[in-house]
């Protein structure tokens, strides 16, 4: 071969390889967003927001049942476990409400309705999560844990969302588990249940009344049309706003529970009362008016009283144990 020649074949193969090259990455680059958009919607599926107030509240709930005695190990593999049976509880949710979440707006972009997930791989996902966290718990915490932390996901998955459908009681009993992460942390660091479990229990019970009625009074319509009972059947004017001044008048002697069971001091106490008399404002401002900006005021107290009730609750325990 002459030497024009090899060079011509060099200048071929080097074009080639030239243009190849782009389109490999184009492939790779390809992949690698399909499989951050297949991950972004997993993560979708644990709803996190949700999850890191559940997981906030484990801690909350460590903090005022240990006595001092941390113990970080412990903890992090509540967190751990409790974290996954919430990720599992949220998918579930979401595989059996896959058709209504396609008839609101308001989670019409789920993975579920959007197509980007099948209904098997949801459900295996949720059934992984809860049998693995499930298990964690019962293997590296408590027994007591691992058995309310499944109980949480049974109640909110086979109880509360079949109920949504039948009738608006389904509002109080959701808020059974939705009550329970702090009682799950109070479980692992003391592997008993007791006055103080309870009353950490009712204050979150309570609290999530006027919370949810405001949200349901908010996306009524689209409830309705998906065939979910979030609300009274039989409503009359202000009614809905009047069950949220009836919760957050009895959640203000509820909030002093705490108090009363000796795990905080005095300084909680004035914090509870105040707060609950601003949550309750809004409330009443609810019932009132029963406008939207009216119930989304009444949400937006609620998202701003519980942090910093248990912010409080927290700091005041930890001062008391000094």
């Amino acid at each position: 071969m002459n030497s024009a020649a090899a060079q011509s074949t060099c200048k071929t193969a080097y074009s080639e390889s030239s243009a190849a090259e782009p389109a490999y990455s184009l492939s790779s680059r390809a992949m690698d967003a399909a499989l951050l958009s297949r991950l972004a919607d997993y993560a979708e599926l644990t709803k996190p927001r949700i999850s890191i107030m559940v997981l906030l509240t484990v801690i909350v709930g460590y903090t005022m049942g240990c006595e001092g005695n941390w113990q970080l190990s412990v903890l992090l593999s509540t967190l751990l476990g409790v974290s996954l049976v919430a990720s599992g509880s949220s998918a579930l949710n979401q595989y059996l409400e896959r058709f209504s979440d396609a008839a609101m707006p308001r989670t019409a972009g789920r993975p579920l309705p959007r197509g980007t997930l099948s209904p098997w791989e949801v459900a295996a996902f949720g059934i992984a999560c809860g049998l693995s966290g499930t298990v964690w718990l019962a293997l590296t915490v408590n027994m007591l844990t691992a058995l309310l932390t499944l109980a949480t996901l049974l109640l909110y998955v086979a109880v509360y969302t079949p109920l949504k459908r039948r009738t608006s009681l389904c509002t109080a009993v959701g808020a059974v588990p939705g009550a329970l992460p702090p009682v799950l942390g109070w479980a692992a660091a003391q592997g008993t249940l007791d006055a103080g479990a309870f009353s950490l229990f009712a204050v979150l019970f309570l609290w999530q009344f006027p919370h949810f009625l405001a949200i349901a009074w908010l996306y009524r319509e689209q409830y309705e049309r998906a065939g979910l009972k979030m609300l009274p059947r039989h409503r009359s004017p202000r009614i809905v706003g009047l069950l949220a001044v009836t919760y957050a008048v009895v959640l203000i002697p509820a909030s002093l529970l705490p108090h009363a069971a000796t795990l905080t001091g005095d300084l909680y106490a004035a914090a509870a009362v105040l707060l609950g008399i601003i949550y309750l404002a809004g409330a009443v401002l609810f019932a009132v008016r029963e406008s939207r900006s009216a119930a989304r005021g009444l949400l937006f107290v609620s998202l701003i009283y519980l942090p910093c009730l248990f912010l409080v609750m927290t700091f005041d325990r930890l001062r008391l144990l000094m």
